[in-house]
């Protein structure tokens, strides 16, 4: 307490003191107390009190104490906003100050001072010093309009500042042109579909012209804005890089770094047999080496922007392997960078020279290092096959000098290599067996029991050694508890007799004393399957399995171009997009390089197709989905009509005739029985063309057939169309598990002739999801998008957002089975994920489906017997009035009605989008619930 009283009593003798000095009349005493009270400012001193005498200081020509004031006031503003006001005046007059350099100082303190109620009051004294005579007043003026645009957007719009700004980008100072570039980006970025920078040729060259002429902060501004530029053609791509080329050789290395940035982008535009696209390779490789004989921190930075460029682009350095070779006093994050970036430029001409390195750097002391030089042997031998024998040999002699990590490395990059390479270094092995109890690392006990279990036909007492590690089963890491499951499960499949207590002491362990849901359920899979069918489990387990890719740790194509074009940031050191780091970033921009089939423009389609990106990190998972993975996934484009029924649809339509004509029938009843809530029942009179309806129903007809008519009148949460159409209520198509956190719910309908598909995208990930684009796999009916799919913002976790795809029908023709099955690709920023869904045939009925009175009876009497289909829907309670007026509502059109023995018939006629004609005849009778339904199908008329 008395410490307390001491301290505040101090503080207001102080306070006191600085405010009876702040108004002395001695000029060089008033600039020492404003001296003292920053000083207790910066310490954390309260000095606010002293705010309206502070102010009163700035009515002087000193441009000392003038900045001392203005820096208090920048600090005390927001608390004080009150008194800030009476500061405006002085701004004004400052703003009109003969002095350029107070000029300046007023206007960049303005844009400082983030107060709403005084901005308003600034906007006069900021348009004059935006067309100030001084270059040094237009270039302060316009990075405070980029302040001020933060502070109140609308206000600086609303102004015309905007304009200003953009007029300065042809002023002829050039350090006004970067601070008008720098702030204008500033703006964009916060405001992605303003289109601010609107470049063309013409600023183009402007830009370039003052990048020759100002400071190396302001070159970083022009050329980031550059790489920002999409040429129109490679003439003037070329241009453009020759102008930018000599900013290689500048000092300062972020200018290295962002001129780096815009030939990588602009290179992507030059055709490859060009003379000039050689002279650059060569032009780009010294600035690069000469950044790593800057300080350890820049040579990181330079690392890892070197890393993304070498796997976009590996030719630029790959005769620069010595520079990275690693020196005794690099630190060990540059170590670790550099010995990633040697793997990355091993080729057959080099390999030779890296292997004696690894070999020596596995000498060293540091144990992370050598760990990742052992490693980086067997991805030499995993990417360079003529060096395999030579990489296994290497790896032998490390094992032979005993030291554990070393050892345990070693055996976990040999595991890779026999994926890589079977059945050719086996010969191995038994130098692995005898390192096997010095293992002590999870990671290297799962590579050996991987080993002993692929290759126990070759080892004699597999059995023993996989028992071995079966007596401290529950201490293993899961890791290893899965791998010795497998591996056991593997040695009885191939020595049956000899093992048969050993597989069942481990599925003993595994489904019964463990806690891990994931061993228990693979217990549980492999139990099954050796019990019912050991043949099934043969083929399953023992299954030949996929080579590994050459290189696992490659950056996915689409984040590397998006990665590429943030060469000299954050993003380029992370390896992560802007997105991933930046806390509330209003909208993030995802760049593309030029030769990508993506672009930035909302307007075109988002899908990623690399022509000749890098090898790609995932193996290929051979026919899932048959040839679905081989489509472009870039949406089709169409221009002008489709093509008429009468070629291409015809020939899809006889193929439905020909092999698929029941499942059509069956589809068209489920339907009719859908919009009429009733039950479907079989009948026997089914024509002696179709066999009996499948015994089981697709998922997707059997919800509305049991819905009744509470899905018909929207009661069961159907969506309504217009016209009373019916459409099914969404349902889950895509689990989010089974695609790394995205769910796909969705449905179809039928609105105002066009085919849609209605989705629900959810995000249970943890990142960001961006860049969707959707394909489908050939169909029956040819469905295809219209358009691309239109996500234009990020889907943020926990988030869902309603997506409606236009869909036509000039796709690709393959018979499905089920007829209405179709797949589906989504890609996104994460990966390529594939699933199944069923379209409702009504879908596909027309809106000119009605047929002419005459052109019906005509066709009804030359049907044949073998092209009728009879089914019976029950529990329906709607006259025929009302059923007719229902199933017109989907395109399903009455054309006659007759009353027969108190029954009405009702004869319709619907057209599918291929051409093929759907007759019909329904019977209903009043007050019995089962209307009877004939079917025929005709070709394209």
């Amino acid at each position: 307490i008395v410490y307390i009283f001491y301290y505040t009593s101090t503080h207001v003798r102080e306070i006191f003191e600085l405010k009876a000095e702040l108004n002395s009349d001695k000029k060089e005493k008033k600039k020492e107390a404003v001296k003292k009270v920053i000083a207790s400012m910066t310490v954390g001193k309260d000095v606010s009190a002293l705010f309206p005498d502070v102010v009163n200081c700035m009515q002087t020509d000193n441009l000392e104490l003038k900045k001392l004031v203005y820096l208090y006031l920048m600090n005390y503003a927001k608390s004080q906003p009150d008194m800030a006001i009476m500061a405006v005046n002085t701004f004004v007059k400052d703003c009109e100050d003969p002095n350029p350099l107070i000029r300046a100082l007023a206007v960049r303190t303005m844009g400082c001072i983030r107060v709403d109620k005084i901005t308003e009051y600034l906007c006069e004294p900021l348009r004059k010093c935006l067309k100030d005579e001084d270059p040094y007043v237009r270039k302060t003026a316009a990075v405070c309009v980029a302040k001020l645009h933060d502070i109140n957007a609308q206000l600086v719009e609303d102004q015309g500042f905007l304009d200003t700004l953009k007029d300065l980008i042809s002023d002829s100072n050039p350090m006004v042109v970067a601070n008008a570039v720098a702030a204008l980006s500033e703006i964009a970025e916060s405001h992605p579909n303003s289109n601010l920078m609107d470049l063309n040729p013409q600023t183009i060259n402007k830009l370039l012209t003052a990048l020759n002429e100002c400071t190396e902060w302001g070159q970083i501004f022009i050329l980031d804005c550059l790489a920002n530029y999409t040429p129109r053609d490679d003439r003037e791509s070329q241009s453009i890089c020759e102008r930018v080329t000599p900013r290689l050789s500048h000092a300062n290395s972020a200018v290295v770094l962002s001129a780096v940035k815009v030939l990588m982008k602009f290179m992507e535009m030059l055709p490859k047999d060009l003379d000039y696209y050689g002279t650059l390779l060569k032009k780009l490789a010294p600035p690069l080496v000469t950044l790593l004989s800057a300080e350890p921190e820049l040579q990181y930075v330079a690392l890892r922007n070197i890393n993304l460029i070498v796997q976009r682009r590996p030719e630029i350095l790959k005769h620069e392997m010595k520079v990275f070779f690693v020196k005794y006093n690099d630190p060990i994050y540059v170590k670790l960078e550099k010995l990633d970036i040697m793997i990355r430029l091993a080729s057959q001409a080099n390999i030779a020279q890296v292997l004696a390195e690894l070999k020596e750097y596995a000498t060293e002391v540091d144990v992370d290092f050598v760990r990742k030089a052992v490693r980086a042997i067997g991805r030499c031998a995993i990417k360079v096959e003529q060096s395999a024998e030579r990489c296994v040999s290497t790896l032998l002699d490390l094992i032979q000098t005993k030291v554990n990590y070393v050892v345990q490395e070693a055996i976990v990059v040999i595991k890779d290599i026999f994926r890589k390479y079977p059945n050719k270094y086996e010969s191995v092995i038994a130098t692995l067996c005898e390192n096997l109890d010095s293992l002590d690392e999870p990671e290297a006990r799962a590579a050996m029991i991987w080993i002993v279990g692929e290759y126990a036909e070759r080892i004699d007492n597999a059995d023993e050694l996989l028992e071995s590690f079966l007596e401290g089963f529950h201490d293993e890491s899961t890791q290893v508890q899965l791998q010795l499951l497998t591996a056991i499960v593997k040695l009885f499949l191939k020595k049956p007799t000899e093992t048969q207590e050993l597989v069942q002491q481990v599925l003993s362990l595994a489904t019964q004393d463990s806690d891990n849901p994931d061993l228990r359920d693979r217990g549980y899979i492999y139990w099954r399957l050796l019990s019912t069918d050991p043949v099934a489990a043969k083929e399953v387990v023992l299954a030949e399995k996929p080579l590994i890719s050459e290189e696992t740790d490659l950056i996915e194509p689409t984040l590397l171009e998006e990665l590429i074009c943030h060469i000299g940031t954050l993003a380029s050191v992370y390896h992560k997009p802007p997105s991933a780091f930046v806390e509330g970033s209003r909208g993030v921009q995802h760049k593309r390089l030029p030769g990508s089939t993506e672009s930035e423009s909302p307007d075109t389609t988002s899908a990623a197709a690399v022509s000749d990106a890098p090898p790609a990190v995932i193996p290929s998972q051979g026919d899932l989905l048959g040839d679905l993975l081989n489509l472009d996934l870039t949406p089709p484009t169409t221009t002008g009509p489709p093509p008429p029924a009468s070629s291409g649809m015809q020939m899809g339509a006889m193929d439905l005739l020909g092999g698929g004509l029941d499942s059509l029938v069956f589809t068209c009843v489920l339907f009719h029985s859908a919009q009429l809530g009733g039950d479907l029942g079989g009948s026997p009179a089914i024509g002696a063309g179709f066999g009996a309806p499948p015994a089981a129903m697709p998922a997707s007809f059997s919800a509305p057939v049991s819905g009744g008519l509470d899905d018909l009148f929207d009661l069961g949460g159907g969506v309504g169309m217009p016209m009373g159409a019916y459409s099914a209520p969404k349902t889950v198509w895509l689990p989010a598990m089974k695609a790394k956190g995205l769910e796909i719910s969705g449905t179809f309908a039928r609105r105002s002739g066009v085919i849609q598909m209605e989705m629900t995208l959810t995000n249970k990930a943890m990142s960001v999801m961006t860049d969707f684009a959707i394909q489908f796999n050939r169909n029956s009916f040819g469905l295809a998008p219209a358009g691309p799919l239109q996500v234009l913002t990020p889907l943020n976790p926990n988030q869902s957002i309603e997506v409606t795809l236009p869909l036509n029908t000039v796709g690709p023709v393959m018979k499905m089975e089920p007829l209405n099955n179709l797949q589906v690709a989504v890609k996104n920023n994460i990966d390529v994920f594939y699933f199944s869904c069923q379209y409702p045939i009504s879908m596909l009925f027309v809106e000119d489906g009605k047929m002419e009175r005459q052109v019906f009876l005509a066709t009804w009497k030359d049907i044949p017997n073998d092209n009728e289909a009879q089914f019976q829907i029950k529990d329906c309670h709607l006259s025929s009035d009302a059923a007719s007026n229902k199933l017109q509502g989907s395109n399903i059109f009455t054309i006659a009605k007759r009353t027969v023995d108190g029954q009405d018939m009702l004869y319709q006629s619907m057209k599918l989008t291929n051409g093929i004609w759907v007759l019909a005849e329904m019977r209903v009778q009043a007050g019995n619930p089962v209307y009877t339904v004939k079917i025929w199908l005709l070709s394209v008329l």
